[in-house]
């Protein structure tokens, strides 16, 4: 009912949304603003901040003879409820009560134990601003202008030069009209919607509460008394009660009663004004402990028109917008979410920066450039990602809809990361969350005509299969097992159960496969499908899908995913530690160890998760040892906010700067941690360039960048990181140098894995994973075991399941993904590599360039000096690696000792890779480099006193 009294801006519901969403955050950027200049401790509301009277125990009573019409709803009557009442000044700023201002007033009707329904109103009839672009300038241009000089410059230079002249003239008057009358008392003002509201099925009304036409005078306003207007008010109340008539006017025609225009006035000629209930303060005393406890109360209170139900949903553009303002801007004003302005000086440099970059890389790309210079090379790149490359996937509402008053936030979601990642950012407790959806970096390229073309069966075996493994020297298989246990914390597609529905690849003449074990040849490879997510209404195949791991940077692979898992994983009586069988983790039915991520399960994975949950029961002793009165639950949980961030830092100062191994990154990636190095022209560079840089991310709030935080398709398909895996396997004897056995993939992975750790314990496990090197991220170099592997009842040839999934994702083909992250199109197979058996290859396969499937290009890219990956797929990850950190509350504005506790952070800056190997396995201290992280090559033993040979 309400689309017919509504216009869109832009013309559609989700346009208008993403505008709304840009200027809500504009309004918090007002707020940042306000509190600076009036030097506050904190952020206060962006308008009325300063509140006069906050009383509970008000009543709302529907008249008895309401119209038939308006009986509809909690309207009925002789119908009475509980109201919360807040007077307040309409400034941002706790400024006298005798500044000139505006004065509102804000109910919330206690209708039932779960609904309630919030009325806003100012006292004057219509807004300054007829829409919500006209408010937001209007607050921008008005922040923080607390002198007559800074109002005079705001009223008569900015607004016009960002609204026009005509339109500012017309704002100043509304806003002299209604600041400039002198305020009595509260209680003898009238208060306006302004904004219509639906009134069920008689249609908008805008509403006003005017004082009861008996009410006492009130004395001479006050010069000299900043607080004249509360103490008139408490002295009324401790009197006898305030009473007020609650009104509507009803809705005639577009013309004399209009909804979108919020600086238009319904006048009464027009719209009669009909008393429908009386609003009753009741006598009271102020000036007491509980009075004054509970304003404080209701003065943390949001009020928000949407706390209402559909029947009395808000209209119009202001209304509209609100939706999105007042959320954003209470979910700010209470440190659930936040803004970061960027200085002035960064974005004018930035405008130089950039472009100037731009031009330079055409003739030297970035990692040729003085370290120096390449660091601020790859700051500039990254802000055009920012810019361009954050697409917001999130499913929303459609047309704006009324809700309930949200309840409070449980105290311990504050201090704790829950089991499925949600309320890591208060103000939007799913985002990130277990099954939300992934995000994009580029825009979806649906192509089903070209799902078979190439055939990836052809793609594989031409491309991609091993027949001589290629090293990775700079790295050990360590490295390898490292980035699954890390992907495994990140993301996870659901899948539809095997043999319910399959993704079909037919495959090339004459060749079968065997799907199932035991089945019969085929003519087609069959695997489980994705599980897409359909927006409500669409008949479109699905191109957004759900992610069934937390996408926070939380343990989940070690914790689980969920309270049920996560709690099945502790010790059974109880206790904080995670339940180990004699330090190993216990094996379930199946064979595989019994952890939060069990799927695709390897030596290397259960190294990893062992080490860890040996690491997790060590931090829980420390905790206890320090805290003795610390309870068992709030050790396990802080434990697992110490490991979640250690392992956090360990990828980011260790890992990543092994597999791409220049100073460059280096320097960038510790800066990411702890903040750049101390020199002067760096620091110069970032202070001009991005000043939030200056400070490691742990310093600094919480930032998505304007999209909603998720991982995203094209970051899982730059991760397509397989070829690590070698196909054999050597364990050793760290001790004597001796080789225990010699073993195929398929001899360390699912049901064999659990027996051969415990044979060989952990120490020899991490010591034969540290000496060998891992496969090279290339071509031709997939593992031979990944391309006939059985998981989950199907045999799957992975390189082909990775080719065929990455297409259905519709993530763009190698040409458009590139092209897509501001790098050169390539005109020609030559422009991707000179190796001619590659380049005949990729001809006989590929029709076109632009036909080249995005994981292959990645593979045959040239990478600069020393990266283990492409600069391609370092665009991805330099967008998305600091994202990770900066969007995590844990990892920012509540990485801190009250949080994590004093040991927890000293644990987390102390601690490394090696120290957590050698906490665990002491007598691998003379095996690991020396001179670089855990992930380069290990020192081998010399058994019976030979040199050992790679």
């Amino acid at each position: 009912m309400a689309e017919q009294y509504e216009r869109y801006v832009g013309g559609t519901p989700e346009v208008e949304r993403v505008i709304f969403d840009k200027l809500a955050r504009d309004l918090m950027r007002v707020q940042v603003k306000i509190r600076k200049r009036s030097r506050a401790a904190g952020i206060e509301r962006a308008f009325h901040a300063k509140a006069v009277l906050g009383v509970e125990n008000a009543r709302l009573r529907f008249r008895q003879d309401l119209p038939e019409d308006l009986r509809t709803g909690f309207a009925q009557p002789d119908a009475e409820y509980p109201v919360i009442v807040r007077l307040s000044n309409a400034s941002g700023v706790r400024q006298p009560d005798f500044a000139p201002d505006l004065r509102g007033a804000a109910l919330r009707v206690q209708t039932g134990p779960d609904h309630a329904h919030d009325l806003l109103m100012t006292n004057f009839p219509v807004s300054h601003a007829r829409n919500a672009r006209e408010f937001v300038v209007f607050a921008q241009a008005m922040a923080g202008a607390n002198s007559n000089l800074r109002k005079g410059i705001a009223l008569y230079a900015k607004l016009p030069l960002a609204l026009g002249w005509a339109t500012a003239a017309r704002m100043r008057r509304n806003v002299t009209a209604a600041t400039g009358r002198e305020v009595r008392s509260l209680a003898r003002e009238t208060y306006w919607s302004r904004g219509a509201i639906l009134w069920g099925d008689a249609g908008p009304v805008r509403y006003r509460l005017r004082p009861a036409a008996d009410a006492p005078a009130a004395p001479p306003a006050s010069r000299s008394d900043p607080d004249y207007l509360g103490h008139e008010l408490a002295a009324r109340l401790a009197r006898g009660d305030v009473v007020f008539d609650l009104c509507v006017q009803r809705y005639a025609d577009a013309w004399s009663t209009p909804i979108e225009n919020g600086a238009a006035d319904w006048r009464e000629e027009d719209a009669p004004v009909i008393p429908v209930a009386t609003l009753t303060i009741p006598g009271q005393d102020l000036d007491t402990a509980d009075a004054r406890a509970i304003a404080l109360q209701i003065d943390q209170l949001a009020f928000d028109p949407w706390n209402t139900t559909d029947e009395f949903r808000p209209l119009g553009n202001l209304n509209r917008a609100r939706k999105a303002a007042y959320e954003a801007g209470s979910a700010h004003r209470r440190g659930h979410c936040f803004i970061t302005p960027m200085p002035a000086r960064n974005v004018v440099v930035g405008r130089f920066l950039r472009p100037g970059f731009r031009a330079l890389n055409r003739v030297v790309p970035w990692h040729r450039l003085p370290t120096w210079l390449g660091l601020l090379n790859i700051e500039a790149i990254r802000q055009v990602l920012r810019r361009d490359n954050l697409i917001d996937t999130e499913i929303r509402e459609v047309v704006p809809k009324a809700h309930p008053v949200p309840p409070p936030i449980d105290e311990s979601l504050r201090v704790r990361r829950t089991y499925d990642g949600t309320y890591n950012d208060l103000s939007a407790p799913t985002m990130g969350a277990l099954g939300s959806a992934f995000g994009r970096n580029l825009p979806p390229v649906y192509r089903p005509s070209l799902f078979d073309m190439p055939n990836p069966v052809t793609v594989s075996r031409e491309l991609l299969r091993r027949d001589t493994f290629i090293p990775a020297r700079s790295l050990n298989v360590i490295a390898a097992a490292w980035i699954q246990f890390q992907v495994h914390d990140w993301v996870n597609h659901k899948r539809y159960p095997a043999g319910t529905k399959s993704v079909e690849v037919p495959l090339p003449s004459g060749m079968t496969w065997i799907n199932t074990p035991g089945g019969a040849p085929e003519t087609v490879m069959r695997f489980a499908e994705d599980a897409g997510v359909r927006r409500a209404g669409s008949t479109d195949p699905p191109t957004l899908f759900g992610n069934t791991a937390s996408q926070w940077w939380d343990g989940s692979e070690v914790y689980g995913g969920d309270e049920t898992v996560a709690k099945s994983l502790r010790e059974p009586t109880g206790g904080a530690a995670l339940h180990l069988e004699e330090g190993h983790l216990p094996a379930g039915p199946d064979g595989i160890a019994i952890t939060g991520f069990r799927d695709n399960w390897w030596l290397g994975l259960s190294v990893m998760h062992t080490l860890f949950a040996r690491e997790h029961n060590t931090v829980c002793e420390a905790l206890r040892s320090q805290y003795p009165r610390m309870d068992e639950d709030t050790v396990y949980h802080t434990a697992r906010l110490v490991i979640s961030a250690l392992i956090a830092k360990i990828h980011t100062v260790e890992w990543t700067p092994a597999i791409l191994a220049t100073e460059l990154i280096d320097i960038g990636l510790t800066a990411n941690w702890s903040g750049p190095p101390k020199n002067w022209l760096t620091h110069l560079g970032l202070w001009l360039v991005d000043a939030h840089a200056l400070t490691g991310i742990p310093e600094t709030l919480p930032d998505h960048h304007a999209t909603p935080y998720s991982l995203t398709e094209d970051f899982v398909t730059v991760y397509r990181m397989h070829p690590l895996i070698p196909d054999d396997y050597e364990i050793a004897d760290h001790a004597s140098g001796r080789t225990l056995r010699t073993l195929g993939f398929n001899d360390v992975q699912g049901a064999a894995t659990e027996p051969l750790m415990r044979e060989a314990g952990l120490t020899n496990s991490l010591y034969s994973l540290g000496i060998a090197h891992p496969g090279a991220i290339t071509l031709y170099n997939y593992p031979r075991a990944l391309q006939a592997f059985e998981r989950d009842g199907e045999i799957i040839d992975l390189s082909v399941v990775d080719l065929a999934r990455t297409r259905r994702r519709a993530v763009p083909r190698y040409n458009d993904f590139r092209a897509g992250l501001h790098k050169p199109r390539l005109r020609r197979f030559e422009d991707l590599t000179a190796d001619p058996d590659t380049l005949a290859r990729l001809k006989d396969v590929y029709r076109t360039v632009d036909e080249i499937d995005t994981m292959v290009g990645l593979y045959a890219e040239n990478p600069p000096e020393r990266f283990g990956f492409s600069d391609t797929a370092f665009r991805i990850f330099i967008l998305m690696a600091s994202r990770r950190l900066q969007s995590d509350r844990f990892l920012t504005v509540d990485f801190r000792p009250e949080i994590y506790t004093p040991l927890g952070l000293d644990w987390i800056e102390r601690n490394g890779m090696k120290s957590v190997i050698l906490r665990h396995c002491p007598e691998l201290a003379g095996f690991l480099p020396r001179t670089a992280s855990a992930f380069a090559p290990w020192r081998p033993a010399m058994p019976d006193g030979h040199v050992r040979r790679d």
